[in-house]
Formats: C-alpha cells, structure tokens, sequence
C-alpha cells in the first residue's frame, strides 16, 4: 500500500511535468523563440556593419566587415508601395518610432479605435478622435520614409514600402547599425 501523502503529490508531479512539456513543444515550434535565441548569441566579428536586402529572397543580412553576422526573414514593400532598392545609408535611428501617414483614429476620452488603418493623406479624422501612428520599434532609415523596423510578417511583401522584420532581429540590427551604415537594397 502506498502511502496516503505520496499518492496525493504523484499527480501534482505529473500535471506540473505535463505543463512542462507543453510549454517546451508550444515553444520550439515557435520562431519568435528561436529569433531571440539566437539574436543574444555573440558574435565577435571586427569591422564595420552593413547591410543587404534581398526583396525577391525576403531577407535582410546584417555584416561586421566581409563577415554575416545575422540574417532575417523580412516582409518588404507591396504592390503599389513598392520598397526602394540601391544603394543607401543609414539616415536616422529611433527605437519607439511611430508612423506619421499610417495608423488608427482612436477616441479622445476613451481611446479606442475608432477608425483603423487610415492613411492619414486619404482619410479624414472623425469628429472628437485624434491620430495614433503604426507602432515602427526599432526604426532605421535608410531612405526618407523608409526604413527597417519589427512589424508582422505574413510570408509575402506587405508593407508600405518599410521592411517589417521579427521584434528581436529588428532589434539586433537596431543595436548594431549606426548613423551612416551602408544598406544595399537589392531587387
């Protein structure tokens, strides 16, 4: 016969390593988890940063000298708002940037969305809201009104012209980049 206190806590391990093991799967699956993995990896390259843009690939890489120090999944500009390509330099870096032409119209009492996804030379403001820009974190631009930042990804080109990339890479090259960084945009 087992006894009465070990019997009550078998079932308290076996919940507590299940939750354990769906949080593990759920997780590796998951892409943003690999992206912060491995954008807190150092690498010690010398040399200064740039980077290349690839539009038909959709990824960015991001250079210490001749070396690739990190590379992402990007989402460049759409049909009509296409992404500019050739050669550029970093013009402007802002970590909690915020578009000026696209975002919501929010109430001014209560804040909520009261219009969303305007484009501020198309939509006019409705009476009593105030407008609120697209969340663009970590900002680096490199053409005026274009720029790298963290943003959704759907697979395909969806922008406005940016190049949206995951929260954490757009933060590794935020934090590697600086003012005047040479950024090839290629078709």
């Amino acid at each position: 016969m087992v006894p009465r206190i070990r019997r009550m806590h078998l079932p308290m391990k076996l919940s507590r390593h299940f939750c354990m093991l769906l949080g593990l799967l759920a997780f590796s699956s998951c892409s943003t988890v690999s992206d912060m993995v491995v954008t807190h990896i150092p690498k010690r390259q010398l040399g200064r940063p740039s980077m290349v843009v690839n539009l038909s690939e959709q990824k960015a890489y991001l250079y210490r000298g001749k070396h690739l120090t990190a590379s992402s999944r990007i989402s460049s500009g759409r049909e009509g708002h296409r992404t500019p390509t050739g050669r550029f330099r970093v013009i402007r870096k802002h970590e909690d940037h915020r578009s000026s032409l696209y975002g919501d119209y929010v109430d001014r009492e209560s804040g909520r969305v009261v219009r969303a996804n305007v484009d501020m030379r198309k939509h006019r403001k409705p009476r009593g809201t105030r407008y609120v820009g697209a969340a663009m974190p970590f900002y680096v631009e490199f053409s005026p009104s274009y720029g790298l930042h963290a943003g959704y990804l759907p697979g395909v080109p969806a922008s406005h012209g940016c190049i949206r990339m995951p929260y954490w890479k757009a933060r590794q090259f935020y934090r590697e980049t600086r003012i005047g960084t040479p950024v090839v945009v290629r078709p």
